[in-house]
């Protein structure tokens, strides 16, 4: 094993793996992406919500253990592009005031190391990257921008522009989310919708087709399937990790590069420097993990009809700053993509096919989204060599006070039942924080530039990074991330 030497090496094709050899490449850089699955073949089940929502066709067979030592299923996914090739495809930015210290009805979000002004122009960048289409002027948080986004809107379907204009009746103001999907490639592939569906190369803008489609045109990048990173080396001294073993069709390899950044996905990450002793001088490693508090909301209005197709389109951030009458922020709403039948009996089995039938024909499907706060004793760790997950929640007076807002709005906009489902902890609502940036080694695993404190050439440029939760997709954030990290380490490289 003595091992190749390429500049780079990135654990993780998923978001931050992906766009951060997107902005390497084109500097020459020799880089080797690591990623533990494969490519989702053409003629995957893809577009089957049986398969999909019922069996899990395209989950790994992996289990964590609970804060009780429970096996569960955590129902994240493997293959290039991690788990941007099923997500909905929001490319929204943090708000403004997500990046300062706000206050919040059960505690306090920390300000990041730096202020959105510092990370605007990379979110221009990752918007371009990622062909994100959207609309700058209709929602009151949307964060100072350097000029339209790259694409118009994907538009409403008739029957979901109905209901944006029922609630803009009742003084809403519902804007057009920031979305990541050719829409004309998504339909001529199947008629469904994007969202929880794995892509196959038609038409969704994720970090295969954006990020390390940008990254492979250039000869300098290397992308090797099926490769699990195992270990992280250090040398003598501690200060910089000086191989990366992995393991691929049953063989050990070990590469030793200049720079390694770890894109594994925030546990995977985190799971993979406590293996290997790393980055840890803070203890921080693991802890603060994040998982939004989510819940999905089914409006149901026998007079209404919904024959859309995709549905997920708009968005509601009324009570995100605040609650609306002078009190703590509450969250984000969004559409779902379409909940079809299938999808809807799969969920909950207890309904019979026809009465499933008929709420997906009279309902709309949203999307309740509020901050998980940071907390030391929320972490990963490892028992017996297995990930563990202590996920204590947070915030959850501000989630239930969201969505009683959202029912209170449906209700008032026509829909006189609405149903709800808090999402437990076997749903990966936008894992985050447990390799988080800051301004003081003893408290954070990273430097403002996403560079570990204890070791020079170590970077982490996935969700882990991320300081705070705040409470939109975290996707575009992380790809911003990443492009400004690129720009550090390109500036060492070159040095």
């Amino acid at each position: 094993m003595a091992g190749d030497s390429p500049d780079v090496v990135i654990v993780g094709s998923g978001m931050g793996g992906a766009t951060l050899a997107a902005g390497l490449a084109p500097g020459g850089a020799r880089i080797t992406i690591l990623e533990r699955g494969d490519y989702i073949p053409d003629d995957a089940p893809a577009r089957d919500p049986n398969r999909v929502f019922r069996n899990s066709a395209f989950r790994s067979d992996e289990t964590w253990l609970d804060a009780d030592g429970r096996r569960f299923e955590p129902g994240n996914y493997y293959q290039v592009g991690g788990n941007s090739k099923l997500y909905g495809a929001v490319l929204i930015r943090y708000r403004a005031e997500d990046f300062a210290e706000m206050a919040h009805a059960e505690g306090v979000s920390p300000a990041w190391p730096f202020a959105y002004d510092e990370l605007a122009p990379w979110y221009d960048r990752a918007e371009a990257l990622y062909r994100v289409r959207g609309a700058g002027d209709e929602d009151p948080t949307e964060p100072a921008r350097d000029g339209p986004y790259p694409y118009p809107p994907v538009p409403d379907e008739p029957a979901v522009a109905a209901v944006r204009a029922r609630l803009r009746a009742r003084g809403l103001h519902p804007f057009s989310l920031p979305l990541g999907i050719d829409l004309e490639r998504w339909l001529a592939a199947g008629q469904t919708g994007w969202d929880g569906f794995p892509d196959t190369r038609c038409g969704k803008q994720d970090a295969e087709n954006c990020g390390l489609a940008a990254a492979l045109a250039h000869p300098n990048v290397e992308l090797v399937t099926r490769a699990q990173a195992t270990g992280l080396e250090l040398t003598p001294d501690g200060k910089r990790v000086a191989a990366v073993v992995y393991r691929r069709d049953g063989a050990e390899h070990r590469l030793v590069p200049a720079i390694v950044a770890v894109c594994a996905g925030a546990v995977q990450s985190a799971a993979l420097l406590l293996r290997a002793g790393a980055a840890n001088a803070s203890d921080q490693v693991g802890r603060c993990f994040m998982n939004h508090n989510a819940s999905a909301l089914i409006a149901i209005d026998p007079r209404f009809r919904n024959d859309s197709i995709y549905q997920k389109t708009f968005g509601i951030n009324d009570w995100y700053l605040s609650d609306g009458d002078g009190g703590p922020p509450l969250g984000n709403m969004q559409l779902l993509g379409r909940v079809l039948p299938d999808i809807l009996h799969a969920q909950a089995p207890g309904l019979t096919r026809p009465v499933a039938g008929w709420i997906s024909r009279h309902a709309i499907d949203a999307y309740a989204i509020s901050e998980d706060l940071p907390d030391p004793a929320s972490r990963v760790v490892l028992r017996g060599g297995e990930i563990q997950l202590l996920w204590r929640r947070s915030n959850m007076q501000a989630h239930r006070g969201l969505v009683g807002k959202i029912r209170n709005a449906f209700r008032a906009a026509g829909f006189p039942l609405v149903l709800t489902r808090l999402f437990d902890g076997r749903v990966p609502s936008h894992q985050c924080g447990t390799l988080r940036i800051g301004k003081d080694p003893a408290s954070s695993v990273l430097d403002p530039e996403c560079r570990s404190w204890d070791h020079a050439n170590l970077f982490v440029t996935d969700a882990g990074a991320l300081p705070t939760s705040a409470a939109v997709n975290p996707a575009l954030t992380i790809a911003a991330l990443a492009l400004r990290a690129s720009a550090t380490i390109a500036q060492e490289l070159g040095g």
